[in-house]
Parts: structure tokens; sequence; C-alpha cells
């Protein structure tokens, strides 16, 4: 009998060691194709990639990291498939998990993800949804680790929108055990839930000031993602105080790191002098999407 595919829908789906594993595996496979080093674990194998969101570093990251490793990608947007005009999910599973090796899905409902997960026969990865972004918490933690060692104990700042981004650093708190200090503005808060299923390791505050003191890492997001531009002016105005600049990184340690997960609008949610200064790990963060994708994709895929 067939095993059931292992899934990658949020940072739960894998055990604690299962992530450290994979991420010292993400570091080992970037050093490989740093010393050139061919290595084509995913020969014939094929993903499909559904984007019903657009994106520049999801879609080449994993787009790069099958073709590096010897396999190859599909792209499918709404206007490719049937899933635009209407198909149930679970046919759509059933059919394409009948063709392809795994399955990444980049959409607006989390539930979306789950359903084609309950019926696909190949393994299916959450490459964002409304509710969580879990790869890119994969390459968060990989670049703090290979510029600071390990993020177990320390304190990271989520400063703005209790978004998807911020769910996923709630979640990955308790896997990679750390100390999450989150400000947001009242209206604007992460899910209830998610912070009482967690309030051994979250705080939450309206606070960005008492949110980043003492942190090891700053970390934030744009202040209207895909889907709430029409909010933007409201969102601006809201959000104002909640800019990361020079004055509230100095309240972090003087080796904080500051991270965001792109695409950034400089004067916004971030000063031009933090994304571009030299605290910012935002471009090594950007490349780890691939390496550390990859190694999730060796581990979903290992036979």
């Amino acid at each position: 009998m067939l095993m059931a595919p292992r899934h990658f829908i949020t940072l739960m789906d894998l055990s604690k060691d299962e992530l450290k594993t994979l991420i010292a595996r993400a570091i080992e496979l970037k050093a490989m194709r740093y010393a050139n080093k061919r290595y084509e674990p995913f020969k014939n194998k094929v993903l499909a990639m559904i984007f019903e969101k657009s994106s520049t570093r999801t879609r080449v990251s994993f787009e790069t990291a099958m073709s590096q490793c010897g396999g190859s990608a599909i792209f499918l947007s709404p206007a490719d498939t049937q899933l635009g005009r209407g198909e149930p999910i679970e046919d759509t599973a059933r059919v394409l998990s009948s063709m392809v090796d795994c399955v990444m899905i980049r959409t607006y409902a989390h539930e979306k993800v789950e359903l084609f997960a309950k019926y696909a026969k190949v393994p299916v990865i959450n490459a964002l949804t409304d509710m969580y972004h879990p790869c890119q918490l994969l390459a968060d933690i990989q670049t703090y680790i290979e510029h600071r060692g390990s993020i177990q104990g320390k304190k990271v700042a989520w400063i703005g929108d209790g978004n998807n981004m911020c769910h996923s650093y709630i979640r990955a708190a308790h896997q990679f055990d750390f100390e999450l200090a989150i400000a947001s503005p009242i209206g604007y808060q992460p899910n209830a839930n998610l912070v009482a299923e967690f309030k051994e390791h979250v705080s939450l505050s309206t606070a960005p000031a008492q949110a980043v003191t003492n942190a090891d890492l700053v970390t934030t997001d744009v202040w209207a993602s895909m889907g709430q531009e029409k909010e933007h002016a409201k969102r601006a105005q809201v959000f104002a105080p909640y800019q990361v600049d020079s004055h509230l990184m100095s309240l972090a340690k003087p080796e904080a790191l500051f991270m965001h997960c792109l695409p950034a609008h400089r004067g916004e949610e971030v000063s031009a002098k933090v994304i571009d200064g030299p605290q910012s790990v935002v471009w090594d963060q950007a490349e780890n999407r691939l390496h550390s994708q990859k190694a999730l994709l060796e581990f979903l895929l290992a036979d």
C-alpha cells in the first residue's frame, strides 16, 4: 500500500528536528551550488506550480531549484487551468497529482491548499496563502543561522501588519524556540487564536519601541498586501508610526539583523537607510528561498 504523501502546508507539518535538519541541508546545498557541484536528485521529476497570486521570488526560486537539480517545473496561472473556469479543486488535485511529482500552490484562501492536499497523491507545498507563508520562514531562519548561529532563545521583533508572514513567525517561534515580540496597531493584529495557542513564545503590543528593544532580529512587511491595494491610503495613515527606521533599529541589539520578505516600499514600512544599511540581510534572505526550497523539495520527493 502506498504511503500518504508528506505535505508542507504550514511549519507544523514538519517536526522540530526535521526543520533543523532541513535548514542545515539548505546550507549544504548552497555550499554545493557555490562550489559548482552538479547534483541532480530530481531527474525526471516534475513540479506543477499553481499561481493565483503573482510572484517574483517564489516562481523563480522554485523553477530554478527544479532545473538546477535535474527536474522541471510547469507554471500554471488561472488562465492556464480549468481551476480558473470553476473546476472543483478536488478534481484538479486528483488529475494533476496523477501526472506530476509535486504541486506548489500560491493562492488567497488557505482552505484551498488544504483541500488540494487532501485529494492529492503527491506532496503539496503552500507557497503563500492569506494565512501563512511557511517557505519564506525557511529562508529567514537559514539566513539568521548563517549570520548569527542558532536562533534558539533569541528575541525576534515583528513590526507592522499581523498578516500571513506574522502568522508564520508565530509558528516559527514555537518550532525554532525563540521569543517573538509583535507590535501591530489595533484592528490589524494577528489571529487571536494563533497568538493564544503559542503564547509561551509570543507577546503582543501596539508599541514598536517595546517590541524592538533588545531584539536580535527585526522584521517587517508591506502595509498593504496583495488584494488590499484599495486600503493603501488608510493603512498608510494607521501604520505610519510603525516604520522601521534608524531610530527604531537603534533600540535593538547592536548586532541585530533586519529582514524583509520583499517587495519593499522604502519610505513606508522601512526607511531606505535601514534596508540598504549594514544590518540588512534582505538580499541573502531572498537568495536563500532557492536553497531552502531545494532542501524542502529534496525532503518531500525523497524515494
